[in-house]
């Protein structure tokens, strides 16, 4: 009769008192974050997506992979995927990492100042939807090029979209990629 009853209030009370809390205290958040546009949902706010055209800012690498079909013994990074939240778990001395940050890079011409190191590593999650300011701003004339937009609009755009870190204390300021993007669509 315990077991009965400890099923019913922790497997199924608990939960949906929980959630419907969740529901009137924080609807939004409850939701997922969606984010719509034209009262569909194009993405989450927290919930990095892949932006593959030029004409859109780029997200950080997603830690999320698969089994190479070439080579089992090897992976290859999949678009971002919610259901397969992960680390890479590789330490900066890695090899895979070393070999993966250099396929990124590959033979172009790095950025004045470098590369930002969220444009070559991924978030602990995988799944991170932000990006440094200052990887923003490496991207600035490559989007300014494909949409024929004046590059000083596009850094006060992300100056618009610049979130602090949180609390003023944790991590550093961010970008969110996809509200970045929308807005980016909005300019006429």
């Amino acid at each position: 009769m315990l077991v009965v009853l400890f099923t019913v209030l922790c497997g199924l009370a608990l939960p949906l008192g929980i959630t419907g809390l969740a529901g009137l205290v924080v609807p939004v958040q409850a939701g997922g974050s969606l984010v719509l546009r034209d009262g569909q949902p194009v993405g989450s706010s927290l919930i990095g997506q892949s932006f593959a055209r030029p004409d859109y800012f780029q997200t950080r690498p997603s830690a999320t992979s698969a089994p190479d079909p070439k080579d089992s013994s090897k992976t290859v990074p999949l678009p971002y995927n919610a259901a397969n939240s992960s680390a890479s778990n590789l330490a900066p001395t890695a090899k895979a990492l070393i070999d993966r940050v250099k396929a990124q890079i590959g033979t172009g011409t790095a950025p004045e100042g470098g590369y930002a190191q969220d444009q070559m590593t991924s978030s602990g999650s995988g799944l991170d939807p932000d990006i440094s300011p200052e990887n923003a701003a490496q991207q600035v004339a490559r989007v300014a090029a494909a949409r024929k937009i004046d590059p000083a609009r596009l850094r006060a755009l992300i100056d618009e979209h610049r979130q602090p870190a949180l609390l003023g204390l944790f991590g550093g300021a961010r970008v969110n990629v996809l509200e970045l993007n929308l807005a980016l669509d909005r300019m006429k």
